[in-house]
């Protein structure tokens, strides 16, 4: 427990610290994030510093080597693997994110060469949970044998491949107003580390290697993304950028395969699977079914599903404050149905 409160406590000093001088840094530079041109309501947001999640993944580097010099965890080829996947999201999205501002428009990476860059992150996150401690390769809600299913391998790492890919996407939907992912994202990951913890605490029945060191991780997601939130609210002074976003759907997506809850993310991700989903129905709903029809409606004002109540008369902080209440329900659903399966196996 002391590990926990360390790295979370590292982790929200750092992010805390770390965000305002980081403000200073970019405003300097002049990198600042363009406003898309069918946000004209936004307008008045264009120049605010962006690439503000870098300062997530950098918590969660720094918190990581502090509990662990601080005796509480050893460093083991899985944590190392969770690390690296959410190091790896963020140095996409950090490209992404340095092509809009050199460019002056918000039009980073081209579709195909962001998808193809998370692919090469996720492959090798696959590839290193494959080769480490005790893989669990069957599909699991609770424990790695709550589906009497295991695909082998091959099966795993295409589904592990999809969850990765599906969840950093959604996640990076969600980020479109100052501070509504940060603040989910701070509810996910503490159920992430709640769930650790329990694992930890009960290592007969889920048979877990390294759950604690996990916990810390998932914790000091949790505290990075608190302590960015107090600098990522109105009056907006920082905005997070993909170079967040997509470390923080990375780092979702590989505790909870390492965790063996990995069918729990669509519960306690709900956030996530409506603005996703919702940009996804947008799109293909146009392209199948309205334009062929030579009609230019869609079927939302705007995706993701935010734009959509935003421009339907809610002030935004009502849609972040509504949402956030929507990812925190989920969350609480998560635990609630993780803690009731424990129960059932006493």
């Amino acid at each position: 427990m002391i590990g926990i409160l360390i790295g979370a406590g590292v982790a929200f000093v750092f992010a805390m610290a770390a965000t305002p001088y980081l403000i200073r840094v970019l405003k300097a530079r002049g990198i600042g994030q363009p406003i898309h041109d069918a946000l004209a309501h936004h307008a008045a947001k264009s120049g605010t510093p962006t690439m503000g999640g870098m300062v997530i993944p950098a918590g969660l580097v720094t918190a990581y080597l502090a509990t662990e010099l601080a005796g509480k965890i050893r460093l083991s080829e899985r944590g190392l693997t969770i690390v690296g996947v959410v190091v790896g999201g963020g140095l996409v999205g950090a490209l992404d994110d340095w092509l809009k501002v050199r460019r002056g428009r918000n039009l980073g990476l081209r579709e195909a060469q962001k998808t193809s860059m998370q692919l090469v992150v996720i492959v090798g996150f696959c590839v290193a949970y494959l080769l480490g401690p005790r893989p669990c390769t069957g599909l699991s809600v609770t424990s790695c044998h709550s589906i009497a299913w295991d695909p082998g391998p091959v099966g795993w790492a295409i589904f592990a491949l999809a969850l990765l890919w599906a969840t950093s996407n959604g996640v990076n939907f969600t980020d479109g107003m100052e501070g509504l992912l940060s603040g989910s994202a701070t509810a996910s990951f503490t159920v992430l580390a709640i769930i650790g913890f329990w694992e930890f605490r009960h290592p007969t029945q889920y048979g877990l290697a390294d759950p604690l060191e996990l916990s810390v991780i998932a914790a000091a997601l949790a505290a990075s993304c608190a302590g960015f939130l107090w600098w990522n609210v109105r009056p907006m002074t920082i905005f997070m950028g993909d170079t967040g976003s997509l470390a923080i759907g990375m780092g979702i997506a590989g505790l909870a395969l390492a965790l063996n809850v990995a069918l729990l993310v669509p519960v306690f991700g709900a956030l996530y699977v409506i603005e996703g989903g919702s940009s996804a129905l947008q799109r293909y709903t146009y392209k199948l079914y309205f334009k062929p029809r030579g009609g230019q409606r869609r079927l939302f004002r705007m995706a993701p599903l935010h734009f959509h109540f935003e421009l339907g008369g809610w002030p935004e902080s009502t849609v972040i404050v509504r949402f956030w209440l929507v990812s925190g329900l989920a969350a609480a659903g998560a635990l609630a149905i993780f803690y009731g399966s424990s129960l059932s196996h006493h």
